[in-house]
């Protein structure tokens, strides 16, 4: 798997221009991009971060942070030579630089993982996410 394929969409998303910031047309046409749904991995693109500007996925399930997925969260991390940083919620970041890759919210009616989209990656560790974190896969 490679990095994840939205890059185009969310450059889309952006002001493309200060000027531009009180045009109401120039908004609505780069909102309609928005009705177009996007996958990655087999999960729905639903937003960016407000300040991180990292796309959006939505888990199909809600997370409960406890020991048992935080060990399979930490197995992941591991996998992808990346430690968790324990804030307000857990953030993926490569030990070699400390650059974040991801991170997992739990505070919402079902989980979401934000992904940097230049991480070379990105598709191959949303997806090892979503199973690690999977509540059928730890019962």
């Amino acid at each position: 798997m490679a990095k994840i394929a939205v890059g185009a969409w969310i450059a889309a998303q952006k002001l493309p221009n200060p000027k531009l910031a009180r045009d109401r047309a120039a908004f609505l046409e780069r909102t309609r991009l928005r009705a177009e749904p996007k996958t990655v991995a087999g999960l729905p693109l639903v937003g960016m971060g407000g300040s991180c500007s990292k796309p959006c996925f939505a888990l199909p399930y809600t997370v409960v942070w406890n020991d048992a997925n935080l060990d399979a969260l930490e197995h992941v991390a591991h996998e992808f030579e990346c430690f968790l940083e324990y804030g307000l919620y857990p953030h993926l970041k490569l030990e070699a630089d400390g650059k974040e890759v991801a991170a997992v919210q739990d505070w919402t009616t079902f989980g979401t993982v934000y992904v940097r989209p230049g991480y070379e990656r990105g598709e191959e560790l949303l997806a090892s996410i979503n199973a690690a974190l999977e509540p059928s896969t730890r019962a």
